[in-house]
């Protein structure tokens, strides 16, 4: 999903004659820790809420505060989780978004980010979860996929992340089942340490819990 599908026009954007207490007051209203600056449909650069309280008058505007501006912003037309990546490096609430020339488009909540991640990677749909944890030189993706098939089942997400210092990787895979007590097994048989799984033993042991939870609750 490119950026351009998740700009949010609702939130205001600063404008260079506006106060510090406006822009202050804007941040507050909105719920975000920073704005963006715009003159004339040209992007200036990134205003965050602890900076502008440095500022020794809050009446000043911000086209003439000697603190600078951050500039960060996105491609409409890039791929969303380079947004993410930026939001969670500077730690943003939002991230503006600009056209070629620096031409001001609108902006990207956290939120929305949070939502589009959440549609991407699939956390609604129902399927088991397997976490491995193995070698980055013994990693394959055909016989992670193979030995998932063997079981009458298919991974419908995969990710990876790999500890820089140890070279060890953590394969989370999602699969189209939650029954998945034999694909376990099938990845223990070929020595894949398993570091944590969620399938449908799981969620019924939660419900038992909270079922269990609400039956002594009630004797009380």
């Amino acid at each position: 999903m490119l950026n351009s599908e998740l700009i949010s026009q609702s939130i205001p954007a600063l404008r260079l004659e506006d106060k510090v207490s406006d822009a202050l007051r804007l941040m507050s209203n909105f719920n975000v820790l920073e704005l963006p600056v715009v003159d004339q449909g040209i992007y200036k650069g990134l205003y965050k809420e602890d900076y502008l309280l440095q500022a020794k008058d809050d009446s000043i505007t911000i086209g003439k505060l000697d603190i600078p501006a951050l500039l960060i912003a996105v491609n409409a037309e890039e791929h969303f989780l380079k947004t993410l990546k930026i939001a969670v490096d500077f730690r943003l609430t939002l991230v503006p978004v600009v056209k070629e020339n620096a031409e001001f488009v609108g902006v990207i909540s956290n939120t929305e980010l949070l939502n589009h991640l959440a549609e991407f990677i699939n956390v609604n749909e129902p399927g088991g979860l397997i976490v491995l944890e193995t070698e980055g030189k013994n990693y394959s993706f055909a016989e992670i996929s193979r030995l998932v098939e063997t079981n009458d089942a298919q991974i419908t997400q995969l990710n990876s992340f790999t500890d820089k210092e140890t070279g060890i990787m953590l394969v989370t895979i999602k699969i189209n089942k939650l029954e998945i007590s034999d694909i376990v097994a099938t990845f223990q048989r070929y020595e894949y340490h398993i570091k944590y799984y969620f399938g449908e033993e799981f969620y019924e042991n939660e419900i038992r819990s909270n079922y269990d939870n609400l039956m002594n609750y009630l004797k009380i």
